[in-house]
């Protein structure tokens, strides 16, 4: 068995079983098993993918390698091949992100084993709605690597769209009037968001037809991006129109974005988590893949950059109606669901921005916030078990409460919010900095964005942390390592990064834009 096909059998037979225990102490011990093997595949994949990342185009035997076997060809530093008939593509791209997603997976299963058993004791859930929850998770994780590793654009959607009703059915999970029409906002919007991705999908095809001579490579990415310079421009910006509406919705972009606030407040806790750290970066993923397609179409017309300033407006305006919507806030995770369109707007625009420098900060931040966001709604789903509540003016006093929760949650506010030296600090910097040398017209809504949403975080954060803590309020076991492992993550990527991550992020670059920054 090779690593790309382990990657996605263990969290799809993980679902299967996992829907199947009963106790549900061996659930969720096996939930955290079936992540912790899913996080071992990925960085299995992502060695593979070092050792071929040097390697000349060609074609390697049964035996040359981890990932020989079915998935044989090493095409300029990325692996393709197929897996029961289906094409897969691994770069430099998409294995950043299949281990960050199996690595935010793994440490939010640590949380969710104890807070989910909480949750099954005050009677929220019961144990048919647990086993439901725990396969969902395995399955949400299953759709969202299938979506980043295939190389099949309608395998993409599917796979999007299976990540859609996954979470439905997570969001809906307790049951309550407010939980079921979340549940239905979400599906009723990304629906229909995600159907007018099918439509550009069918558009990219047909312009495929035009001049591809096989049909069974119509939707192939790679064989698409190699011909990208000769698809029909009219047909493509029209595609890429209907593919950033529907895409986008799954973003958050604004106006798109108006199931996000109500499935994060409604929803448990740990899928908050994953979907502001993990859904929101497969969606932009999408984007960006087929933006790549669109530049090389557009390249020789009057307006080749038509896909990067459509990415940028949809980008600047949800940075900036985010950031003002953080001020007016009751419920906390509603709060932090702003806080992630707010950075899903601005690597929108970085991406939109283009070039080397902009492209490398956009992946970072991706990387940054994931980690820094995860950490803050396990945080939050602690406070929310302190208080009795996800209301901010009940969240008070956190700090003498329980210190670990309060000084978390400051931290992680810290973080999030841009100060160094923490990793989110260092990409809106290299994002900032790209703006002033290729559009300095947008460093001042840049600025004010991020100090509107400064001042939104921060005025509420101050009370809950630092507040006269009610009578009565009492710590609660909470399991803090997985916000210390994601903080202690984000503040390291903001003193220095890595070697092998600076080379990987560079690759990534290089791949979107052709040009690498290091």
């Amino acid at each position: 068995m090779n690593a790309l096909t382990l990657v996605l059998l263990t969290p799809l037979l993980g679902a299967l079983v996992l829907g199947l225990i009963r106790p549900p102490p061996l659930a969720g011990w096996f939930n955290l098993g079936v992540s912790a093997v899913s996080l071992g595949a990925a960085l299995w994949l992502a060695w593979s993918m070092a050792l071929v990342s040097d390697l000349p185009g060609e074609l390697i035997g049964p035996s040359a390698g981890p990932l020989a076997g079915q998935v044989s060809a090493v095409i300029a530093g990325s692996i393709t091949g197929n897996i029961a008939g289906l094409p897969f593509r691994v770069d430099a791209f998409n294995v950043y992100l299949a281990v960050l997603t199996a690595f935010v997976a793994l440490t939010t299963s640590i949380f969710s084993r104890p807070y989910m058993r909480y949750v099954l004791k005050t009677g929220r859930i019961g144990q048919r709605r647990l086993r439901t929850y725990h396969s969902m998770y395995q399955l949400f994780m299953f759709t969202m690597l299938l979506a980043l590793t295939t190389d099949n654009l309608g395998v993409m959607w599917v796979a999007v769209e299976g990540a859609t009703l996954a979470t439905v059915l997570l969001v809906s999970l307790y049951r309550t009037p407010e939980a079921v029409e979340a549940a239905w906002k979400y599906f009723i919007l990304c629906s229909v968001g995600i159907a007018l991705a099918l439509f550009g999908t069918v558009l990219t095809y047909f312009a495929a037809q035009q001049v591809i001579s096989d049909p069974a490579d119509g939707l192939n990415w790679s064989t698409l991006y190699s011909q990208a310079g000769r698809l029909e421009p009219a047909v493509m910006r029209l595609a890429f129109v209907f593919l950033l509406v529907g895409y986008g919705t799954k973003i958050g972009l604004v106006p798109m974005h108006q199931w996000l606030p109500d499935a994060h407040s409604e929803g448990p806790t740990p899928m908050s988590a994953v979907l502001s750290g993990l859904l929101l970066n497969v969606a932009l993923y999408a984007v960006v893949r087929l933006k790549m397609l669109v530049d090389g179409s557009l390249a020789h017309t009057a307006n080749p950059h038509l896909a990067g300033y459509l990415l940028m407006g949809f980008g600047l305006v949800s940075f900036l109606v985010a950031g003002l919507f953080l001020h007016r806030q009751r419920d906390i995770k509603r709060m932090f669901s702003y806080s992630s369109i707010e950075h899903m707007g601005l690597m929108t625009f970085g991406f939109g921005l283009g070039g080397p420098l902009a492209t490398f900060g956009a992946l970072l931040h991706m990387l940054v916030h994931s980690l820094t966001k995860s950490a803050i709604f396990v945080t939050v789903g602690h406070a929310a078990h302190i208080a009795g509540t996800q209301a901010i003016e009940k969240i008070r006093g956190l700090i003498r409460t329980q210190p670990a929760v309060g000084w978390s949650l400051l931290i992680g506010v810290a973080a999030i919010a841009g100060f160094p030296p923490f990793g989110v600090f260092m990409s809106e910097f290299l994002l900032l900095t790209a703006t002033m040398k290729t559009a300095p017209w947008f460093t001042l809504a840049l600025l004010s964005g991020l100090a509107v949403a400064f001042a939104g975080l921060f005025r509420h954060l101050h009370p809950m942390v630092y507040g006269t803590p009610p009578e009565g309020q009492k710590p609660v076991a909470a399991n803090m390592i997985p916000v210390a492992i994601h903080l202690t993550l984000v503040l390291w990527l903001g003193l220095a990064i890595p070697t092998f991550l600076a080379n990987w992020l560079d690759r990534a670059t290089g791949l979107i834009t052709g040009t690498r920054l290091l």
